[in-house]
């Protein structure tokens, strides 16, 4: 089926346009017909249809998502397949892919890169709760709205961890080499830990704006992921807080021991670092990341395993002498020296040879000709020429020949191709010959789609797209055009078109960094920047002294439309907690009560006034009273009636004394 704007799938899904393409589909914004809603289709490439293996990753990766229902995760509604196209409705979000401002603004303010991580971080965890990894955490998969909302998509090599059934072959590489956590470079199983790995990477590229690893291909970045550290966040970019450091080292540990043990550990201190609160130990204390074991080259020497690691002694001479028997040794030495060293560099080649394969930079299928498909089918001759390993292209021509039968192709039947070439098929409309000249139709303030129909049935074609922001042209309507109308052109020419993309986006600018202000300043340092203050919402906070700002929302560095109502977030002061009452306990049990009440108990020795009843070693008295509302980690003191009294005799004066009596030991 030759997908264009208009065409509909499933009986409900209209295509409008092509938004993006990935590794193996094209994602089109669509319009739901039956609930007349916007929606994305994510439609499988043609020539990976035929391949029943990537048909069923395309398949679960549609019934992974749909069963992740999460704020931060795009939803998937449906799954079909039409005519041999197969398709993923998701919900269409409008905004852009992290990938996309990072190019456009760099390195992002730390508070900003921080809530964005800690969404999607919250995302992932509720992925790993449910059984699934991502396994391709990247800026591009990341998606942010217009309204600052984070989302992740595209789980289409994520996994289930207790799948029963591999989807892959043994030892491939699944995802994108730049963000690889060090296991899934090396191709063994991962878990949540490499999403968080992935995370970290991303984490890196928002505050210094630029990946940790680079390298010319692939292959190489993924190598520098398990053997090099990268260069110190505070180094690339002096603005980053040490505690951003500290979170980003932690979570692109080498070993997946020393990372954050889970995506809601990493959300944890990532919210620590938004309110400024300590991290967590491990972070504060992991390095920039661990050192590569050192190599341990095993080879079979005489049919014995000779291990030699580097750094080992490979052993010295003894006293002055050189004996024919050293000799000897030495020799033998110098050979097994040769044969590890062989080992490794065969072993190196063909490890080098998997992995470039499994990136699709080596074909393991050799050269093959052409076959003759003139004449054919259009779909017949598309099935021969993928199930040769070639890719197709469709070319619609005036012919007098039956309608959807192929007329020629390029390269000609008999020419040797390289498995994976393009090869383009020319096909009959059936509408026999046409005029020699032919005047362009106006198809200016046209939908896209009507425009393609009506210049389809002049026996032209549509050629370059190009979309431009308007104000007063709706989004999908031609504007303008190249040839012109009425121009002369001969039949299968091409048409360029201009279509409106819709009104510009509002200008978009940073929230203040606002935390520690009074209201009031905080009002002003918004409206300066072009936002309204909104509501104000209190919360208690340790760290921020009542009646000051914590924070804001959308948070600090968040990109936003001049205009948007920024929350507050004030401080009521340290969190409030109610003092229980502990009179007539034992002093032990009651300092414990306190202390599991979040207060500070204070002991004072002092027996009950006469006439009182108490008992040695219990409370009898507490302030402040039972009940009453007091911050958390205040004092409590607590009057404990002594065990037993102490008398003492004084001599004041000769003939006189004094006895008096004190309190004993609590």
């Amino acid at each position: 089926m030759q997908l264009s704007p208009g065409t509909i799938l499933g009986g409900r899904y209209e295509l409008s346009h092509q938004i993006a393409r990935g590794g193996m589909a094209d994602v089109y914004r669509a319009r739901d017909r039956q609930l007349d809603r916007p929606v994305a289709l994510k439609v499988l490439f043609p020539e990976l249809s035929v391949d029943r293996a990537f048909v069923e990753r395309f398949r679960r990766e549609a019934q992974a998502a749909a069963n992740l229902s999460h704020p931060h995760i795009v939803p998937v509604f449906d799954w079909g397949e039409d005519s041999g196209v197969y398709f993923i409705v998701m919900e269409h979000v409008d905004g852009r892919p992290l990938s996309a401002i990072l190019r456009s603004t760099g390195a992002l303010a730390s508070p900003r890169a921080a809530a964005i991580a800690g969404d999607v971080a919250s995302a992932l965890a509720y992925a790993h709760r449910n059984g699934v990894v991502h396994r391709d955490v990247k800026p591009g998969n990341v998606l942010i709205t217009d309204e600052g909302l984070v989302k992740v998509t595209d789980f289409g090599i994520a996994r289930a961890v207790n799948a029963t059934e591999s989807l892959t072959q043994t030892g491939a590489v699944m995802g994108t080499a730049t963000y690889f956590s060090p296991e899934q470079a090396q191709g063994h199983p991962v878990d949540g830990r490499s999403d968080v790995y992935s995370l970290g990477v991303v984490l890196y590229e928002m505050v210094t704006g630029r990946p940790p690893f680079t390298g010319e291909t692939p292959v190489a970045v993924a190598s520098k992921h398990v053997r090099e550290l990268p260069v110190p966040v505070r180094q690339q970019n002096p603005a980053v807080p040490a505690g951003m450091e500290a979170v980003i080292t932690k979570a692109m540990a080498k070993s997946p021991s020393e990372r954050y043990a889970s995506a809601d550990d990493l959300q944890a201190d990532l919210l620590r670092f938004i309110e400024g609160a300590p991290l967590s130990a491990g972070a504060m204390t992991q390095a920039i990341g661990i050192s590569p074991p050192a190599t341990t080259a095993i080879g079979a020497i005489d049919g014995r395993t000779q291990v030699i690691t580097p750094g080992a002694a490979t052993g010295t001479q003894q006293g002055g002498g050189h004996t024919e028997a050293d000799e000897a040794r030495e020799r033998r030495r110098t050979g097994i020296y040769i044969a590890i060293l062989s080992a490794l560099v065969i072993a190196v080649a063909v490890v080098t040879f998997i992995l470039l394969r499994s990136l699709g930079f080596i074909s393991s299928s050799p050269s093959l000709t052409m076959p003759s498909v003139t004449g054919q089918p259009y779909a017949s001759a598309y099935q021969t020429l993928v199930a040769e390993g070639l890719k197709v292209k469709e070319k619609k021509v005036t012919s007098s020949d039956v309608a959807g039968t192929v007329v020629r192709t390029s390269p000609s039947s008999g020419t040797s191709l390289g498995a994976g070439q393009t090869v383009t098929l020319y096909v009959s409309t059936g509408t026999g010959p046409v005029a020699s000249s032919i005047k362009v139709p106006d198809v200016r303030n046209l939908p896209y789609s009507t425009a393609v129909q009506t210049l389809n049935a002049m026996h032209l074609q549509v050629g370059s797209r190009s979309y431009v922001s308007s104000s007063s042209v709706s989004a999908g309507t031609v504007m303008r055009q190249a040839p012109g109308p009425g121009v002369s052109v001969s039949p299968g020419t091409n048409v360029n078109l201009v279509i409106s993309s819709g009104p510009p986006a509002p200008q978009q600018v940073a929230v203040p960094y606002v935390r520690g202000d009074t209201p009031a300043t905080a009002g002003a340092k918004l409206g300066q920047a072009g936002f309204q203050v909104g509501s104000t919402v209190n919360r208690a906070s340790a760290n921020i002294k009542q009646g000051l700002v914590i924070g804001t929302n959308p948070p600090a560095g968040t990109p936003e439309p001049a205009g948007t109502a920024v929350d507050l977030i004030v401080s009521t002061g340290p969190p409030q907690s109610s003092v229980p009452d502990v009179v007539g306990e034992a002093q032990s049990l009651a300092e414990s009560t306190l202390t599991q009440a979040g207060f500070t108990p204070v002991v004072v020795c002092q027996a009950p006034p006469l006439g009182s009843s108490g008992t040695p070693g219990d409370v009898w008295k507490q302030t402040p009273s039972p009940g009453s509302t007091n911050a958390t980690g205040s004092q409590v003191t607590i009057y404990v009636d002594p065990t037993s009294t102490s008398t003492t005799t004084t001599t004041t004066a000769p003939g006189t004394t004094t006895t008096t009596s004190a309190p004993g030991s609590c």
